[in-house]
């Protein structure tokens, strides 16, 4: 669980106002519209493939391919996130495209924007927060929707009439009982029974566990990822696997996946790269889960391509039991520029192993194949479409990372397309205590915070080692938010330290001190604004936000190293002394890591619970009321540019590049061309 699929410091990022230099080849700033809409929530925007002009024709065509095929699995992952979510889709599309009735009332404007916060969340619940999101409009108004739209257009069973189909789906989409939430980890229930999530089927949390703990195998050194690809089902009084590859779950989709990764294996940069590609299509073929760690060593080891991508089964963040991964893609490239910062860091990952404060049984004594480059995204596919991450670091396999290494990537296109959707919203206007406050994040924000980006993904995923004997499973439902926090405390607790200045990588400590400015105030304050009212904080990313910030601000009361204050009715949190702040995260950090280390389930929860979940329901009204005047939406995600072969007869001989602005256009394009699921 290494790729952050909502990571490091993305509401500081989505939020500051910063600029950047032209590159080359890049179109002027102020001609390219980064903001496309914003609804409910959500707001859309479009990334720039700056540099795509500059690459070679093989590898534009590459790009292609395995954009092809990151679009490819698109169903999956709607499919795996709740078991109606393509009948759902289906039906609402239909309504949307066919529906005879009057399309200028309140209602119908209503239908269309819950129609788009199901195409953002791949499905009925919310990307974020897990909750199902209930329709504004009535089931009667819905009903009369079916009613009049083209019936041949709508996903119904074999035998099944529409008054049947809408009896089934009304109480799905309008009982708030049903399915409430996509993942559940409150630990006092049934982790599979109170999820959502499509990993199992007639099973409950002591059956899974007690199918995996039969697989492992003790003393094993390179274990798999056991239950990583695939559903897990009762069938005929036992438990059993369906596994996700061709001629088993998901085959439509993964064959059409699998034909454009064999286009992409005959244009590869070179063979390490075509014998990867070439792995990852058996893996696809026979779901074999060690051709996927073998593939995945391969994989980490190619840090030469130009060229990159991810694609497969990767992430556990919506498994509860965080075991089963959903499907993803990213397809990149390189930039060259930006990545001399990253090379930097991970040149001398042993210094800053050897320099955490973690306990010395607790730190790898050799740190091996650590790769980092800030990258280009060209596409993004299934989990990663539309809310993307900034960062990603894989592979996840512990085993894999400790004996071989892994790579480490900034998303750099992404991280300045929010930059520039956000310029002037008055954010840090209204959040920051000080004119001084803000102007450090205006100076240094956007350049610290991709530097935080490569130490968390860098070193911080890739740091500390597990005693023998120990599974990250060990953490359970803690593990996702523990993970998170160990690499976000890696990176608050190294970009502070005057060996950030002394290679390079950020130009005083003053950047530091911006970057901890920020994350107090995102962990106490301001990323409360994407929770409602009464609710408590779900999200991995976000809990271990608010368990860090909690933490220090609680164990630094004593000296107000950060204090609360209060200026014209509103609250702030100032960071007074920026050196006891550094070790205080350091402390932390070591005792994370001890957590980690150890599988210390108990500590970790504790540790999450008390600090990473509650609200401060006063502070929290507070909030949503000053950022709802700002009129901006807490949650962003992204457009794909449209890749297009420029064929003479039947070779390419170039591959342009276009920007569509229509969100729903493009959701219907890809329900049209790339829906191979039923």
């Amino acid at each position: 669980m290494k790729n952050k699929l909502l990571p490091l410091l993305l509401i500081l990022i989505v939020m500051m106002i910063a600029c950047q230099p032209k590159q080359k080849n890049e179109q002027p700033k102020d001609s390219f519209k980064f903001l496309v809409e914003q609804f409910a929530d959500l707001k859309i925007m479009r990334y720039q493939v700056t540099g795509f002009d500059s690459l070679t024709l093989k590898q534009k065509e590459l790009i292609y391919y395995l954009s092809q095929a990151a679009l490819c699995g698109r169903d999956i992952t709607w499919d795996q996130n709740y078991k109606y979510n393509l009948r759902i889709r289906k039906t609402l599309e239909n309504i949307y495209s066919t529906y005879k009735g009057n399309k200028e009332t309140e209602d119908w404007k209503k239908f269309v924007v819950y129609l788009k916060r199901v195409w953002f969340s791949n499905g009925i619940h919310h990307h974020y927060g897990s909750d199902k999101f209930i329709p504004d409009f009535s089931s009667a108004y819905f009903t009369d929707l079916v009613k009049n739209a083209d019936q041949a257009g709508f996903p119904l069973e074999k035998g099944e009439t529409t008054d049947q189909f809408l009896s089934f789906l009304v109480p799905v989409l309008f009982d708030p009982a049903i399915a409430p939430k996509k993942v559940s980890q409150d630990p006092a229930n049934d982790l599979i029974l109170s999820s959502a999530v499509n990993f199992y089927e007639g099973i409950n949390q002591k059956e899974a566990e007690a199918f995996y703990t039969a697989l492992k195998r003790p003393n094993d050194n390179s274990p798999v990822s056991y239950g990583l690809n695939s559903k897990l089902v009762k069938k005929n009084g036992k438990v059993t696997e369906e596994v996700y590859k061709i001629g088993g779950l998901y085959s439509p989709a993964i064959e059409k996946i699998v034909f454009w990764l064999g286009k992409a294996m005959q244009v590869a940069e070179n063979e390490q790269q075509q014998k990867g590609i070439e792995l990852l299509i058996a893996y696809y073929k026979t779901g074999d889960l060690k051709t996927w760690d073998d593939y995945n060593v391969l994989w980490s080891q190619d840090t030469f391509s130009r060229v990159d991508y991810v694609n497969g089964f990767v992430e556990n963040y919506d498994d509860p039991m965080g075991m089963k991964a959903t499907w993803e893609a990213v397809v990149n490239f390189m930039d060259q520029q930006g990545t001399k910062r990253a090379e930097i860091i991970s040149r001398n990952a042993q210094w800053f192993e050897d320099h955490s404060p973690a306990e010395p049984r607790f730190k790898k004594t050799s740190v091996k194949g650590v790769s980092a480059k800030v990258i280009t995204t060209a596409q993004l596919g299934g989990n990663c479409y539309p809310n993307t991450p900034i960062g990603i670091n894989l592979p996840n396999a512990d085993w894999i990372r400790k004996e071989h290494g892994s790579k480490s990537v900034t998303m750099d296109n992404i991280t300045y397309a929010y930059d520039q959707a956000a310029l002037g919203n008055g954010f840090l206007e209204e959040f920051c205590y000080s004119e001084e406050e803000r102007k450090l994040v205006e100076k240094y924000g956007y350049q610290v915070g991709n530097v935080t980006t490569d130490l968390h993904e860098c070193l911080g995923h890739a740091s500390g080692q597990l005693l023998p004997g120990v599974t990250s499973e060990m953490l359970k439902n803690y593990q996702s938010t523990l993970e998170e926090a160990r690499a976000d405390l890696f990176a608050l607790y190294f970009v502070m330290d005057q060996k950030m200045v002394d290679l390079g990588v950020i130009p005083t400590l003053e950047a530091a001190k911006a970057e901890y400015n920020s994350y107090i105030r995102n962990g106490l304050m301001t990323q409360l604004t994407r929770i409602e009212p009464g609710k408590n904080i779900e999200e991995a990313h976000m809990r271990n936000r608010a368990l860090i910030a909690h933490w220090v601000f609680e164990k630094g009361s004593a000296g107000k190293v950060i204090e609360k204050r209060n200026k014209d009715g509103k609250t702030y949190f100032v960071v007074n002394d920026y050196q006891k702040l550094h070790t205080l995260f350091g402390e932390l950090l070591a005792e994370i890591q001890r957590i980690k280390s150890t599988g210390d389930y108990e500590a970790g929860k504790k540790l999450v619970e008390k600090y990473g979940v509650q609200v401060d329901q006063e502070l929290h009204k507070e909030v949503l009321a000053r950022f709802k005047k700002l009129h901006i939406s807490p949650y962003g995600g992204f457009m794909n540019p449209v890749f297009t072969p420029v064929m003479k007869g039947d070779q390419i001989v170039d591959v342009k590049v276009e920007y569509p602005d229509d969100y729903a256009g493009q959701m219907m394009k890809y329900s049209k061309e790339f829906s191979f699921l039923k």
